[in-house]
């Protein structure tokens, strides 16, 4: 890690550091009620107690997060592709795709929860539901922002259309494929809670709603805490991604 890369690091860890000292200093100062706003001390002692419990319980959360996101790709990039290519389906089906992301994915949770039951499935496909609009529009976008003087080029030496997606459109569209997945990849763990505080019998959101229920403050924000990590350490798993792509990238090896 180079001394600039170190410097940049330091800054939201000082952040942090800071909205710490301060938040500790107000629950201790106005004598705020642990039930209320537990102190940052409060919420690692209950990390600390309840470490196994946080860790079991993030297993479904997880899963459910990384599969919804991963199943968001699959469908969404050649779903894009065609939307992009096609005038026809584009004026067909991008309106609904804009009309079903307006619906609010908690009303809908129920019905879900009705049709696939309380297991993973449900948490899936909300996750899904939510990771999928980031991922075909801006794949979409990165499809039809091609350079026209390529495509030109690609053509006159009478490229196939194949070979012009997988040679040209496709590589200048994945700085746009993975901006997307950056956002689907943390909108994926909120669907997944979502999920699990409709109905669910495991997970970080079904152990935050339980410790509201029980009036233990310190341990749903525990839960938050590591619903927090898990959410860096997927957008992180995503940057990794891109470097690795897109090795070329300016913004991979930032």
């Amino acid at each position: 890690m180079t001394r600039g890369a170190i410097k940049n690091s330091l800054f939201p860890l000082l952040g942090v550091a800071v909205i710490l000292v301060v938040w500790q200093l107000y629950t201790d100062v106005f004598a705020i009620s642990r039930i209320v706003l537990p102190s940052p001390l409060d919420i690692f002692d209950a990390c600390a107690a309840n470490w196994d419990a946080l860790l079991r319980q993030s297993w479904p959360t997880f899963s459910e997060s990384v599969l919804g996101f991963l199943l968001a790709v699959v469908v969404g990039i050649p779903f894009a592709v065609c939307v992009a290519s096609s005038r026809i389906l584009n004026l067909t089906l991008y309106p609904i795709l804009i009309a079903t992301q307006s619906i609010p994915k908690v009303a809908i949770a129920p019905i879900i929860l009705v049709w696939f039951g309380l297991g993973m499935q449900s948490k899936l496909v909300i996750a899904f539901l939510v990771a999928f609009f980031p991922i075909v529009v801006d794949t979409a976008a990165g499809i039809r922002a091609t350079p026209p003087a390529l495509l030109e080029l690609a053509r006159s030496l009478r490229a196939s259309p194949l070979q012009i997606f997988l040679k040209i459109q496709f590589p200048a569209a994945l700085p746009f494929i993975f901006a997307g997945a950056k956002v689907a990849v943390t909108l994926a763990v909120i669907g997944a809670v979502i999920g699990e505080f409709v109905g669910s019998v495991s997970g970080l959101g079904n152990l935050l709603l339980s410790a509201n229920s029980q009036l233990d403050s310190a341990l749903a924000w525990a839960a938050l805490v590591w619903l927090s990590a898990l959410g860096i350490l997927l957008f992180a798993a995503v940057v990794v991604a891109e470097r690795i792509v897109m090795p070329w990238s300016d913004a991979g090896h930032r």
